[in-house]
């Protein structure tokens, strides 16, 4: 079983900047692609970013160029860098794991959230 602790979120005046890190624990396990996602008040959960074991990042186009995504696999852990906050990117914050275990079963796995609020 995998599991993913988020931390770094809070408070920050629009235009400022806050770093997300989730850490993953769970020997054996093999993290394919990690993400953070968020959801809004009333509004359905949505994709920010993606990034593959290999590298290759995905990012909504609402985030593109104000955030980065990366990620260390030694310590499966995935940052993202929010810079040039904005009110509308208040939200919870995911991050979640695509992983397979060592049997070869896929599954996703996602953490418990951090709040994300951005103010005028």
């Amino acid at each position: 079983q995998v599991q993913l602790v988020e931390s770094g979120g809070g408070l920050v005046q629009a235009g400022g900047s806050l770093k997300l890190s989730c850490a993953a624990s769970g020997n054996s396990f093999s993290i394919l692609v990690m993400g953070w996602y968020r959801q809004a008040p009333g509004k359905q959960r949505e994709v920010v970013a993606t990034i593959t074991s290999g590298g290759t990042t995905n990012y909504a186009d609402s985030v593109k160029g104000r955030f980065g995504i990366s990620r260390d696999n030694a310590k499966s852990t995935v940052y993202l860098q929010m810079n040039s906050l904005k009110l509308e990117d208040t939200a919870v914050y995911y991050c979640n794991a695509d992983v397979r275990s060592p049997t070869g079963v896929r599954s996703w796995t996602w953490g418990q959230g951090t709040q994300v609020t951005v103010s005028s």
